[in-house]
């Protein structure tokens, strides 16, 4: 087999230096296309808004010292997934010494991402109120401006997630706190997804759900790239599985990066608005940047995998990675200057009062049908429920098409569970709910009651392992044993406790409901989108261990699960009739600020809602005990062939001995003749 030779140590530690050099200049490159596309628009920006021309420095040096924190996060999420996912770790758990090395990097990264983050602020506060940054830098001017600027919070809770990366990545040495700290590495992108010109105006709803998976993807994807050129430039072992990993990762992060790209242009402008806007020309030449290098990207790099199999193809890889990053830093920058300028006139109708809430208007009733069939399809869950049907389905057809059966009850169960968080967030369920409470309260009910009893009895884990071929004694770990590690982690064991599972389910209801936390989160689309997260979460979380077909961390006895269940009741009881005895309105300010005509008493609405939750209770219940009883029927059934099987081999030895053992019992009570 042909093979490369082995690259020296001083080349090698060359060859890294290279790759810095390589980042830095993409950086550069990148900031310098920001600041000069940024003239195209600067000027319109101030004026459509009434301010001032804050000057060169804030009205430049904005642009850049945003490329200098995505750079910083860019980086920073590439070289941590690459460390979690993409570079075996040892099989005692600890990261191998090229996973430790990007994690290091993931560090430096962080703390670059940390400083441009710091940065944005003073710059936002600046550009927002139209003077030059040196006006705002005093603590007493800074602090209100932060206090009133949304986006300004924004990038400070971004400096925060980032320092905390920064922190973290100092002290790791395990795959799983790696893990761990690149999901800390995502959540710090949230911040500004929710904010800027996705989040607000009209159909703000599609934008920031279709911006979420964009610039997900394009850090996935550029950090990736630059974190396995990292890789292959230090000599890493296993380069092969690394790379190929990382092509079949960028293979799906362009596929989202082009739809959501295409979805959210769509929302700003309209066709014809491409080539006779600033905005619209922008937004080509980012899209020709992408198809390109999509294109590009996806040949060239199945070529060089070839390459690396066989055992070369190192060269080739840094070669044509070098040119893939400087023109997806390019790219960055175009990105940058889009964002900093305004859409054009006339793309879209003024937004009235609910659309510019909640994203769209609500112009009649909802009513049976309506609440079924006029649907907006969530493009978080709505994509979640189709990916989640179609890659069980795969998997199902993987175990058949090698002779293996699956129970079509299961498939039936996970099909079931898809298609609830279906209609709950993408049918006119979805679309009322943020507007409507009772419309809410039965989403709520759905997504934590019904989808996951479902989800649970089709044994995804199960399928799982069986669809993932073992890696071997010898080989690196792959997909299989990271699902065996999460499973079997202390998190997962933490939480299906049952006390824990227990609290979680039914004290979200009082915590979310009753505290004033929901009144806060009716104004942010993200929160709608952590609050159904977390209803599906805790659903099956609870739903697990006591239906569940995969086997729980903390496997529960028939009587306890029977237990929990009954625990669970007098709590759903208690909640939905406080809901209906109370005379308070939950968020009364923000459904009376829809202004919606049709919705004239919002405490009966309330009253609807608490019944819903009160009457919801007893569906689940229902379904439980009916699978509790089908499971324990079948295990009872399972146990008896067992017990047939065994006498069949041996004879019915044990029934024998049994008897056996009475006749002699019996010769021993019987008094002998004399």
């Amino acid at each position: 087999m042909p093979s490369e030779t082995p690259v020296p140590a001083p080349e090698r530690r060359s060859t890294a230096s290279a790759v810095g050099v390589l980042v830095v200049t993409a950086g550069v490159l990148a900031a310098l296309i920001a600041a000069a596309l940024t003239t195209l628009s600067a000027g319109a920006s101030y004026a459509l808004l009434g301010l001032p021309d804050p000057g060169p420095i804030t009205k430049y040096g904005l642009p850049v010292v945003r490329v200098l924190a995505e750079s910083g996060a860019v980086v920073c999420i590439g070289s941590l997934l690459l460390a979690a996912f993409g570079i075996p770790a040892k099989r005692s758990g600890a990261l191998a010494a090229d996973g430790y090395a990007a994690v290091r990097a993931a560090g430096w990264a962080a703390a670059v991402w940390c400083l441009g983050a710091a940065l944005m602020v003073p710059f936002i506060a600046a550009d927002a109120t139209g003077r030059p940054v040196s006006d705002v830098l005093s603590v007493e001017v800074l602090s209100g401006l932060v206090d009133a600027l949304e986006e300004a919070k924004a990038w400070a809770l971004t400096a925060l997630f980032a320092f905390v990366v920064a922190l973290a990545c100092r002290v790791v040495l395990s795959w799983g706190w790696a893990v761990v700290t690149f999901g800390l590495g995502l959540a710090g992108l949230f911040p500004v997804i929710a904010t800027g010109h996705s989040a607000s105006g009209g159909a703000h709803d599609i934008a920031t759900n279709s911006l979420l998976f964009h610039l997900f993807g394009a850090v996935i994807w550029v950090g990736g790239l630059v974190a396995l050129l990292a890789h292959a430039a230090r000599g890493g072992a296993h380069l092969p599985l690394v790379a190929r990993r990382f092509s079949l990762v960028a293979l799906v992060c362009w596929a989202a990066m082009a739809l959501s790209g295409v979805i959210n242009s769509l929302v700003r402008v309209t066709p014809e608005q491409l080539f006779t806007s600033t905005y619209g020309v922008l937004l080509v030449l980012k899209t020709v940047g992408l198809v390109a290098l999509g294109v590009f990207g996806f040949f060239q790099r199945r070529s060089v995998v070839q390459r690396l199999d066989d055992g070369a193809g190192r060269s080739a890889l840094l070669r044509l990675g070098a040119g893939e990053v400087l023109v997806m830093f390019a790219t960055i920058g175009v990105a940058v200057a889009l964002g900093r300028t305004p859409p054009p006139d006339g793309a879209r109708e003024v937004p009235g009062r609910t659309e510019l809430l909640i994203g769209y208007p609500l112009d009649e009733p909802p009513t049976f049908l309506r609440l079924l069939f006029d649907g907006r399809f969530d493009l978080v869950y709505g994509t979640l429920a189709l990916t989640l049907a179609a890659l069980y389905l795969v998997g199902v057809h993987r175990l058949r098409k090698r002779g293996d059966a699956w129970p079509v009850g299961r498939t039936i169960a996970w099909l079931c569970g898809c298609a609830t968080i279906l209609v709950a967030t993408s049918a006119g369920i979805g679309k009322y709910a943020p507007a409507v409470f009772s419309v809410h309260m039965g989403q709520h009910m759905l997504m934590s009651m019904l989808a996951p009893v479902f989800l649970v009895m089709a044994g995804p884990t199960s399928l799982a392992l069986r669809v993932f071929k073992p890696a071997g004694k010898s080989q690196p770990p792959g997909p299989r044993e990271w699902l065996l590690a999460f499973v079997h982690s202390p998190v997962t064991r933490l939480l299906t406790n049952p006390i824990v599972a227990l609290a979680l389910f039914v004290g979200s209801f009082y915590a979310l409901y009753f505290s004033g936390l929901f009144d806060v989160a009716l104004t942010e689309h993200w929160a709608h989108l952590a609050m159904n997260a977390h209803f599906l979460l805790v659903g099956y979380i609870f739903y697990w261990p006591v239906i569940g077909i995969d086997p729980a961390p903390r496997p529960l006895p028939p009587l306890g699960k029977v237990g929990l269940v009954f625990a669970s009741m007098p709590f759903h009881a208690f909640f939905g009739i406080a809901l209906m005895m109370s005379q308070t309105v939950i968020g009364a300010s923000f459904y009376r600020g829809l202004g919606l005509p049709w919705m004239t008493d919002l405490l009966a609405d309330q009253r609807l809602g608490g019944g819903l939750a009160w009457a919801s209770g007893e569906v689940p219940l229902v379904v439980v005990m009916l699978a509790l009883l089908i499971q324990w029927s079948r295990a009872d059934s399972r146990a008896a062939r067992r017990i047939d099987r065994k006498a069949d081999a041996d004879g019915d030895a044990d029934l024998a001995a049994y008897n056996e053992m009475l006749k002699q019992l019996s010769d021993k009570d019987t008094p002998r003749s004399s």
